[in-house]
């Protein structure tokens, strides 16, 4: 019995091990996928509920096409349930954005186009650079180019969708209309299905009227960066804007040329077609226009003007120019031509063909006409800076009598001025000579003052070395009376200080003499005071012998003064 159940255990354990053998198998054999990077998994689920009406994706326990993909690793999935497909990710470089047209989630309100997330439509938020993974079975992403406003451009912002906004008004966050707020120069990511873009020039632009020729309006000219991607990306921007300046100009029966930043300059001739003139290369920045400036002077002739205007578009009001305008070559053909043509008109007419050849009548006209359209501009948030006069065609039978008699008249006042200019160089002349002779009288008169100085140094400095010379002869003499005197004076006191001295010490010696009573034992005190202190006293009793002989017991002999003695003695 228990051999029979050891077996049964032992083939439990068996076949555990080989059902795990095998499910491993299975699933690092059969199941077994990897996702690389930059990559994403699309899962179709073979079984499960079927899908909604409308339902594109599939949810968890739905059969279809899973929503949401697989990422980047290893993953295990049965190829009986499951059917996979391995896509490349969404990668949005930067400079770019992607629009998002979703194919599942609510259905939008009537009326509108734009989605939020979880509608179907389009987004109205926009994916920036980065990498994302969307299933291209529910999202079709479309990478656009983003929004690049370039140094002295502004960037106007309508929005397509919503309620209108009330006329004359700007659009708020739920209102289709221009929007208050600009973009300033920079990079956005904006949705083009949103919001419209339009890139406006601010600051100081020119409307340049040509005579007969016609007239050009000259914008500000688009700075370059460093970078070159940005630089491409301003580029395509400003082409889309000059693709919608072309448009208003096929509106617009010919009024304007078509803009180009490397396009065609057009010569308006009368009477001649948009179609039939003669291109020529534009500068950049530079439209033109149909209009010139023509009116009859107050005495009867026909004036025409070449004429530039300097105006600025600000920032802060540019919004509102749009809003009322539209586009710069709208704004130019609206508002800012008709009031040059009409007050030009109106102020030329004021006065005669005459006072447009005179300076001081073609500058009253000038001031006139600035100050009048500084006045009406700047009611429409434009501001005027100079309109200049560059030149006035004027008809030939009033021009060329003009010109003669100013011409009689200047050529008379040639004359005059070279009759005054002759007697200023006689004049002159004359002035130099009495230059000369003064400068010749000042160099005489000079010299002669160098040499009074001269000799009056020459006297002070003999008078001064006599002064000097008496002076130390006179230093000289009290110097040897004072060294006589001081040579008396130390005889004298080495006289009296000697004869002190001396008498002082002979008095000394007179009392001590006095004191010994005997000037034989003062000599003997003497003697005994100046004794060498090392001389010796031997007390020699003499015996038998001789002296020497005595001498040499006592062992004085011994000294060298005693033996010398005693060969004295020899």
């Amino acid at each position: 019995m228990k051999h029979s159940s050891k077996s049964i255990v032992g083939l439990v354990i068996s076949a555990v091990v080989i059902g795990g053998g095998l499910y491993v198998m299975w699933m690092w054999g059969f199941c077994r996928f990897y996702v690389g990077p930059n990559e994403m998994a699309i899962i179709t689920a073979k079984n499960g509920a079927p899908l909604d009406p409308g339902q594109i994706l599939a949810r968890e326990g739905q059969k279809g096409i899973r929503e949401e993909p697989l990422g980047e690793g290893r993953h295990f999935l049965s190829p009986i349930f499951y059917e996979r497909r391995i896509e490349p990710i969404i990668m949005i470089e930067p400079g770019k954005v992607g629009v998002v047209t979703s194919k599942v989630g609510a259905k939008l309100p009537t009326g509108e186009f734009i989605a939020e997330r979880g509608q179907k439509g389009i987004w109205r938020e926009v994916l920036g650079p980065g990498k994302y993974r969307m299933n291209p079975y529910g999202y079709n992403i479309e990478i656009i180019d983003a929004i690049s406003i370039p140094i002295g451009y502004a960037g106007v912002i309508t929005s397509r969708s919503g309620e209108q906004a009330p006329d004359g008004q700007f659009a708020n966050d739920e209102q289709k209309g221009v929007r208050k707020d600009v973009l300033q120069p920079g990079l956005y990511y904006v949705n083009p299905q949103a919001y419209k873009v339009d890139v406006l020039e601010v600051g100081i632009n020119q409307v340049s009227l040509l005579g007969q020729e016609g007239s050009k309006v000259v914008t500000k000219a688009r700075q370059l960066g460093q970078s070159q991607a940005l630089n491409v990306l301003q580029n395509n921007m400003l082409e889309k804007q000059e693709a919608k300046r072309a448009d208003y100009f096929s509106k617009r029966s010919s009024s304007f040329a078509p803009p180009s930043r490397r396009g065609q300059q057009v010569d308006f001739a009368a009477g001649k077609k948009l179609n039939d003139i003669a291109p020529a290369s534009l500068e950049e920045g530079e439209m033109n226009l149909m209009e010139l400036v023509s009116f009859p002077s107050r005495d009867g002739f026909q004036i025409s003007l070449d004429m530039t205007l300097e105006f600025e578009l600000n920032p802060g009001d540019i919004a509102g120019i749009y809003r009322r305008y539209g586009d710069l070559p709208a704004v130019v053909d609206k508002i800012i031509m008709p009031q040059i043509t009409s007050i030009s008109r109106n102020k030329g007419s004021e006065y005669r063909a005459k006072d447009f050849i005179v300076g001081e009548g073609r500058e009253k006209f000038q001031e006139d006409l600035t100050e009048s359209l500084e006045l009406e501009l700047s009611e429409k948030d434009i501001r005027v800076y100079n309109a200049l006069i560059r030149h006035v065609e004027v008809p030939n039978e009033i021009r060329v009598p003009i010109q003669q008699a100013s011409i009689a008249v200047e050529q008379d006042l040639t004359n005059k001025e070279r009759q005054n200019t002759a007697r200023k160089e006689a004049q002159l002349n004359t002035e130099l000579s009495l230059i000369a002779q003064r400068g010749e009288q000042v160099m005489q008169e000079t010299e002669k003052l160098k040499a009074e100085i001269a000799a009056d140094l020459a006297k002070q400095v003999a008078t001064i070395q006599a002064e000097t010379l008496k002076k130390e002869a006179e230093v000289r003499s009290a110097t040897a009376a004072i060294n006589a005197d001081k040579v008396r004076v130390i005889g004298e006191a080495d006289a009296s200080a000697l004869e002190k001295v001396e008498g002082e010490r002979a008095k000394g010696l007179q009392l001590k003499t006095a004191a010994f009573g005997d000037p034989a034992a003062y000599a003997k005190w003497i003697f005994a005071e100046n004794l060498n202190p090392r001389v010796k006293l031997n007390i020699i009793h003499a015996g038998e012998g001789t002296l020497w002989t005595d001498l040499e017991k006592t062992g004085f002999a011994e000294l060298g003064g005693a033996k010398q003695l005693k060969a004295g003695q020899r």
